[in-house]
C-alpha cells in the first residue's frame, strides 16, 4: 500500500485505502507500461488512475477467463454481477467489490460521467458472443465502450487548459490507439480466446482470414500475406496516434509529462512489433526495459521544467512568505 499516494488524495478510512490499494496492485502487476506513465502523475492524482485501470482490469478478466474455467453463461452472470455492484456503488458509495468500492469514489470525487462506465460494460458483454469484425467501423462501435470511454474517464482526473469538450476526441483517440496497439500486439493471444479483433475487411484485403492466422499460429510458420495485414494494421494503428498526439497540449501542464510518457511507450511497441517482422502470431513483442527507463527518465526532466516554469520567483516567493510570517 502506497500510503504517500493515499494520504495525498485525501483518501481515509481502512476500506477504501484496502480498496484503493488493490487497484494500485492490480496496475503495477498487469499494466507495466501504464503504470511506469503513472508514476509522473502528480502524487494525489495517482490513485484515481489506479482506481479506473483495477476496475476495466477486473470486467475484462472476467471476459477473458484466461483458464477457461467458467463457461460464457457464468462469465455473463458475473458480469452482470459487476455491472448491479458498480450501479449500487455510484449511487450509495458503497460496494461489495473493492475495485467497485474504489472505482465509485474515484467517479463520486471527480463528477465522471456514469454512462462512460455503461458503455465499457456493454462492449465487455459483447466479447461474451462476438469473435470478430467485418469492418474497421464495426471495430470501431466497439472500441468506443472499451477503449475511448476510458481515455474520457481520465480527462476530469488529468485536468485540461481548454473546455473539457474540446480535448475530449483527443483522449477518445487516444485510448482507442492504445487499444489498438494492444490488438495488434495480442493477435496470437487473442486467436487462442477465439477472437479476432483486427477487422476482417482490413485483413482481406491482403488475402488473410482466420483460418491463414490459425493455420500460422498453430504451425509456427509464416507467410508474406500475414506480413503485408500486419504492417497495414500498424500503419492505421499510427495514424490513429496522430489524431491523439494534440491533445497533450491541452492537458494541465503538470500531467502532460505522463501522458506524453505513456504515448511514447506505447507507440514504441508499434516499433518493437514491426522490428520483430510482425511476428505477432508467435511471440509477444515487449518494449526493452532500458528503453521504458530512458522515456520515464525524459518525463521526470519534463515534470521538472514544468514545475519550473510554474514556480513564481524568487522575489516573489520571499514575499509571500514574508506575508504568511513564514520564517526564512
Amino acid at each position: 500500500m502506497n500510503t504517500r499516494e493515499l494520504d495525498a488524495a485525501g483518501i481515509t478510512g481502512p476500506v477504501l485505502r484496502a480498496a484503493y490499494a488493490r487497484c494500485r496492485q492490480l496496475n503495477a502487476q498487469h499494466g507495466r507500461t501504464y503504470f511506469l506513465a503513472t508514476r509522473l502523475l502528480p502524487v494525489e492524482r495517482r490513485c484515481a488512475v489506479h482506481a479506473l485501470y483495477g476496475f476495466a482490469r477486473w470486467a475484462d478478466d472476467i471476459v477473458d477467463d484466461l483458464d477457461r474455467r467458467q463457461p460464457p453463461a457464468e462469465r455473463d452472470r458475473l458480469l452482470r454481477l459487476l455491472e448491479s455492484d458498480l450501479a449500487h456503488g455510484l449511487r450509495t458509495g458503497d460496494a461489495e467489490e473493492p475495485v467497485v468500492r474504489a472505482v465509485a469514489d474515484t467517479a463520486e470525487r471527480y463528477a465522471i460521467d456514469h454512462s462512460l462506465f455503461a458503455d465499457f460494460l456493454a462492449s465487455m458483454r459483447s466479447d461474451l458472443t462476438v469473435t470478430d469484425y467485418p469492418t474497421y467501423a464495426d471495430l470501431r462501435v466497439y472500441m468506443h465502450g472499451s477503449a475511448a470511454v476510458i481515455g474520457l474517464q481520465m480527462l476530469p482526473v488529468l485536468g485540461t487548459v481548454v473546455a473539457r469538450e474540446e480535448a475530449a476526441p483527443h483522449a477518445a483517440a487516444l485510448g482507442v490507439a492504445f487499444q489498438l496497439t494492444n490488438f495488434l500486439r495480442d493477435v496470437g493471444e487473442d486467436l487462442d480466446r477465439g477472437r479476432v479483433y483486427l477487422p476482417a475487411d482490413l485483413l482481406g484485403a491482403h488475402g488473410v482470414d482466420r483460418s491463414l492466422l490459425e493455420w500460422s499460429r498453430r504451425t509456427g510458420r509464416h507467410d508474406p500475406r500475414l506480413l503485408a495485414a500486419f504492417a497495414d494494421a500498424d500503419r492505421l494503428v499510427r495514424t490513429v496516434y496522430r489524431e491523439a498526439e494534440p491533445g497533450i497540449a491541452l492537458l494541465e501542464p503538470r500531467v502532460r509529462p505522463c501522458i506524453r510518457t505513456a504515448f511514447v511507450l506505447y507507440r514504441a511497441i508499434l516499433d518493437t512489433i514491426a522490428a520483430d517482422g510482425y511476428r505477432v502470431l508467435h511471440r509477444r513483442s515487449v518494449v526493452p526495459r532500458r528503453r521504458r527507463a530512458v522515456t520515464a527518465a525524459g518525463g521526470l526532466v519534463r515534470i521538472l521544467g514544468a514545475r519550473m516554469r510554474t514556480r513564481p520567483p524568487a522575489s516573489t516567493q520571499e514575499a509571500v512568505a514574508g506575508a504568511k510570517g513564514t520564517p526564512r
